[in-house]
């Protein structure tokens, strides 16, 4: 595997497997639940017991968080009598990172013995009726990267992980959909829950007023710079998914608009929500045991 950083990788099994041997002799824990925590939401690991935490440095082959918000930790621990592992920051194609190293992490998991990928980011509205501050959860996803090449599958394809041609029109479980409904509604988040499509860009840079309104055509609610690569190799890899997005800005659709978002609001956004949604994840996770298959 070339170096973190490295604007172009492939990672070999023996890699992923070095990884995983690695993590395995440094923790007694065998995650059954993964949390991929986005912008600003590292604090979900907060309500897990018997916390062991890494640092991505400190991890064989594993990438680096770059970004303001991605504290950069592998966290392991337990939640009622589920072991869980926590990405406290994930990576981007903005940092410079390939997507095989963007979705190492997944497959760490995979091989690890994680059967669910619960992901959460940070995103802007699209659609007029969300608000800020409003979590959805994520029905089905927009992969604009990959429409134009950039993909985590493309390339050799390793059938130890997943079949060639996965089908991706059940990407995000239906059954946690409707528990993540459930578990939201015992909690009094239901005037603020939405149910959506999520659309990956690139980035860094935020949306043009064009591209917004483009987007809004094709009919997706939110937007992002993260977690479709790692939700497509999870699907490949077998895994249920689950992703709840955190509305931190209207993106705008007007020329006459004043407003101008920055990262900054976003993080603020994810620190306002983010005792809500550690409820919201840590039910969540108490229940997947439950509800595994």
């Amino acid at each position: 595997m070339q170096t973190k950083g490295s604007p172009s990788c492939c990672c070999s099994f023996e890699d992923y497997n070095l990884t995983t041997e690695w993590l395995l002799n440094h923790t007694s824990q065998r995650p059954k639940v993964a949390v991929i925590c986005g912008s600003g939401l590292g604090l979900l690991a907060d309500g897990a017991a018997n916390k062991q935490t890494f640092r991505y440095q400190d991890i064989p082959n594993f990438p680096v968080s770059t970004v303001a918000g991605h504290e950069g930790c592998l966290v392991f621990g337990t939640i009622e009598d589920t072991s869980c592992v926590f990405m406290q920051g994930h990576f981007h194609l903005y940092e410079g990172y390939s997507l095989c190293q963007v979705t190492f992490p997944v497959r760490i998991f995979k091989l690890m013995g994680v059967e669910t990928v619960l992901v959460t980011n940070a995103s802007g509205a699209i659609c007029p009726d969300y608000k800020v501050g409003d979590i959805m959860i994520i029905k089905d996803h927009i992969n604009l990267p990959g429409f134009a090449g950039q993909h985590p599958l493309f390339g050799p394809n390793d059938e130890r992980f997943g079949t060639r041609f996965p089908c991706m029109s059940d990407a995000y479980s239906k059954d946690l959909r409707r528990l993540a409904g459930q578990v939201c509604s015992e909690l009094g988040c239901s005037e603020f829950l939405r149910e959506g499509v999520y659309c990956m860009v690139s980035g860094p840079n935020f949306e043009t007023i064009a591209e917004a309104r483009m987007l809004q055509v094709l009919g997706c609610d939110s937007v992002g710079m993260s977690t479709v690569p790692e939700v497509t190799v999870a699907k490949h890899c077998g895994l249920r998914v689950l992703g709840l997005s955190l509305i931190t800005n209207m993106v705008s659709l007007d020329y006459s608009r004043e407003e101008k978002v920055n990262h900054d609001e976003v993080l603020q956004i994810g620190k306002m929500r983010a005792e809500v949604l550690q409820r919201v994840v840590t039910e969540l996770i108490s229940r997947c045991s439950i509800n595994t298959h």
